[in-house]
């Protein structure tokens, strides 16, 4: 289980080294546009789109790795208070009750509008835009897919703390700031 653990972090970790390089990108590509907007005064639709479509990459797929590494938003009052273990027993339910059913539910529910999409091959309404929606809409179950593959991975994580099978340095990072 540890291997397979190791695995999907493993991928999330890749695919937010990416998104980093995306990130830089896409501030650069902003720059771009305020430029060319003030200083030349022209304007671009597909730098602008570009921005919102690296905006929602990096949203979309950035969300498994912060759920990787815990830096979650955090409303649970006793969480803090809890021991590893508890915290872990927590985790494992609201990993099973809530998170995996809803990326489940993400990949089903959105499955027929990407393929609706993909099957006129949806582009910008804009003239002149980016003609790849159909591209952007795919995150919707990637995101619903790479969500549940963490989940996995963090609720084989929680059950090898219940256990007692796993070393402290394969806990979960510290819990971030609570709400």
């Amino acid at each position: 289980m540890q291997l397979l653990i190791a695995w999907i972090d493993r991928f999330t970790s890749a695919l937010a080294g990416l998104l980093r390089w995306l990130m830089l990108l896409m501030v650069i590509d902003m720059l771009a546009v305020v430029v060319l907007r003030y200083a030349v005064g022209e304007g671009s639709i597909v730098l602008q789109e570009s921005v919102l479509y690296l905006h929602a990459v990096a949203f979309m797929l950035g969300i498994p790795y912060a759920l990787r590494e815990n830096a979650h938003v955090r409303v649970d009052l006793l969480h803090a208070r809890l021991g590893a273990r508890g915290r872990a027993l927590v985790d494992l339910i609201g990993h099973v009750l809530l998170l995996l059913p809803v990326s489940c539910a993400l990949v089903l529910t959105s499955t027929s509008y990407v393929a609706n999409a993909w099957r006129i091959l949806e582009g910008s309404p804009e003239v002149g835009g980016i003609p790849a929606v159909f591209l952007l809409k795919t995150l919707i179950p990637v995101l619903g897919g790479c969500l549940a593959l963490q989940g996995l991975a963090e609720c084989g994580r929680c059950l090898l703390i219940l256990r007692g099978a796993v070393p402290a340095c394969v806990e979960p990072p510290a819990a971030g700031p609570e709400i």
